[in-house]
């Protein structure tokens, strides 16, 4: 069972909904914020730093490449829907937890 409910399979990989507040004073998990879990970066929201810092600070994070990540949806939203390949939702989980994510 899936206690994450901002984590779900998709037959390609996990899609990990996130929510990102742009122009922080550093990347930074922040919890959750309305179903989705709240990124901080530092990047602003211009021609794509957001979601290239966001995908950057994804694949460090899951000690993962970034071609392993791909934002599906929300590329000019703050609510971003990112497929993750190449790891379960298990390992997803774990690592998230393991740095004290959630």
């Amino acid at each position: 069972m899936n206690s994450l409910p901002f984590l779900h399979e998709k037959g390609e990989g996990v899609v990990l909904e996130v929510h990102v507040q742009p122009r922080a004073s550093r990347n930074e998990w922040a919890g959750i914020h309305h179903g989705c879990l709240k990124v901080r970066l530092t990047a602003p929201p211009v021609e794509g730093a957001a979601n290239r810092e966001c995908i950057k600070f994804l694949a460090e994070l899951l000690d993962i490449p970034k071609s392993d990540l791909e934002i599906v949806g929300g590329h000019k939203s703050r609510q971003k829907s990112i497929l993750i390949r190449g790891l379960s939702l298990e390992n997803i989980r774990e690592v998230l937890h393991r740095e004290g994510v959630v």
